[in-house]
């Protein structure tokens, strides 16, 4: 079995770009509201979206990398 080539296509950055802007974009809408909602209930689950976010942004770079 031959060994896909360590390099990524124009199209693939471009849409890795896309999906790093999309998890960027909500995890900061995420901490942003979990820090202006008063229910305790919300802010945790707000916080748990942030981190998912989060761990996508990381598994993204990690793929860059």
């Amino acid at each position: 079995m031959e060994q896909v080539p360590a390099i990524i296509s124009t199209k693939d950055l471009a849409y890795l770009s896309d999906m790093f802007e999309w998890n960027f974009i909500a995890a900061k809408k995420a901490l942003h509201y979990s820090n202006e909602v008063q229910d305790e209930n919300i802010q945790k689950k707000l916080k748990n979206v942030y981190q998912m976010h989060e761990k996508n942004l990381k598994k993204i770079l990690e793929i860059l990398q």
